[in-house]
């Protein structure tokens, strides 16, 4: 194996074997996935389960959700690949993990990458603690939580409201791992991989692993690909024999577009490569894994799903409003700005939601938050007492006003004045000529 790929590596070949693999996989029909009434259950109208694979609901008239079963006979092992759930289909998820009786989910992705959204929150956040998905009428509670520098081990609690009946489910989460692409290296994807596996959650004795990322076919394919092919390799006599084309060939018969990316391809030798020194009784690579990996390092913050961004100005520049009232300060309290008067003049007041001017805005400016998303930090957030209002572009900043003795009138009303009397002027000169 590895001279197969160091013969592949220098050659650049890659991409060729991938589009072989491609073009030998098998085009099964996936009728129920296309029919009108299951459309709204498919994150990708381009990937669907088969139908002689896909995973049968029990509860409702609609059996139907995107997940394949995969069954690999030889290594006796038994996946779920399925897509990341929508927001209409995260109850069908944990009827399925319930009717399936799985003990562990493994997550490829995150809920927002790249500033889209890639699967939905289908479980409760630590502020929340529980949900309650009311259209399968199952409970799910947040026991723990364990956060890595590149992984996250959730212990969670689903209960069938129908029964009363509860079972502990271990939620797995791969934080790090980039959309089309690949993990930061082989260390730190066997290091997780080899944790889900000692949770026991990949015994044959066990229902079916569910393992998802955005499509199911990708990082999912990549992950249970790894993982058959070591489990061949420590049940063969000549571990030699396990070729990872054949084993991806037979996945494929199971779910479509196993491995997006030639990339992912050529990653999945190296992790076989390096997962075969265990296999093959080196008990402290393990070790080497775990220190190459720095899981105990903090985890990156991660920037929240950009907002809408701000009304571009107008394009004749923003438009000031004419002041009435020389002198005033702005004071803002309670998202509402008031404009005060001077001492020297009456008492008056008037009520505005116009935006704070460019100098004042400065002093309530909310700092932003680092992320990996380059259009993120500029984004305004709702929470922001000063943006939630709708707000004028701010104004260039500009020199004082000239003040104006009392009385004097403004430039905007003498220019009104003077149109006025050149308009009836002009009335009146055409009266007297034509009549």
């Amino acid at each position: 194996m590895e001279a197969e790929f160091r013969e592949i590596d220098e050659s650049g070949n890659w991409n060729a074997i991938y589009q072989e693999i491609r073009q030998q996989s098998s085009e099964l029909p996936c009728k129920i996935a296309k029919l009108p009434e299951n459309r709204s259950r498919n994150r990708y109208r381009d990937v669907s389960p088969f139908d002689h694979s896909r995973i049968h609901l029990h509860l409702g008239s609609n059996d139907y959700i995107n997940a394949s079963l995969i069954s690999m006979e030889e290594a006796q092992r038994s996946y779920i690949l399925t897509q990341g759930p929508l927001p209409n289909t995260c109850g069908h998820f944990w009827e399925m993990v319930w009717e399936q009786r799985t003990r562990g989910v493994v997550m490829l992705n995150r809920v927002i990458e790249k500033g889209s959204v890639k699967c939905a929150q289908y479980w409760p956040q630590r502020e929340e603690r529980e949900s309650v998905f009311e259209d399968t009428n199952f409970k799910l509670t947040l026991v723990s939580e364990d956060v890595k520098s590149y992984y996250t081990v959730r212990q969670l609690e689903l209960e069938n409201l129908s029964t009363q009946e509860t079972r502990e489910i271990l939620h797995f989460h791969y934080t790090t791992w980039p959309d089309f692409g690949v993990p930061e290296s082989p260390a730190s994807f066997l290091n997780f991989l080899f944790k889900v596996r000692e949770s026991g959650c990949l015994n044959s004795d066990q229902g079916p692993v569910v393992v998802h990322c955005s499509a199911g076919i990708g990082r999912s394919g990549t992950f249970c690909l790894v993982d058959t092919c070591l489990l061949l390799m420590s049940l063969r006599k000549d571990p030699s024999s396990v070729q990872i084309k054949d084993v991806l060939l037979e996945m494929r018969q199971y779910r479509m577009g196993l491995i997006q990316t030639a990339d992912q391809l050529r990653f999945s030798y190296l992790a076989v490569i390096e997962g075969a020194k265990c296999i093959m009784g080196d008990t402290s690579i393990q070790e080497s894994w775990k220190e190459l990996s720095n899981e105990e390092d903090p985890p990156p913050e991660f920037t929240p799903p950009p907002r809408p961004r701000p009304p571009k100005p107008p394009y004749n520049g923003p438009q000031s409003t004419p002041q009435f009232f020389p002198e005033h300060e702005i004071i803002q309290a309670n998202n509402v700005i008031y404009t005060h008067s001077a001492p020297s003049e009456p008492e008056l007041r008037r009520r505005t939601v116009a935006a704070v001017a460019a100098s004042a805005a400065a002093e309530f400016e909310t700092p932003t938050m680092p992320g990996d998303e380059p259009d993120v930090a500029n984004a305004p957030k709702p929470s922001d007492p000063v943006t939630a209002t709708t707000e004028a572009p701010p104004k260039p900043s500009q020199s004082p006003p000239e003040k104006r003795p009392v009385g004097q009138w403004s430039p905007l009303l003498a220019s009104i004045c003077v149109c006025s009397a050149l308009t009836l002027g002009t009335y009146f000169c055409y009266r007297a000529y034509f009549h």
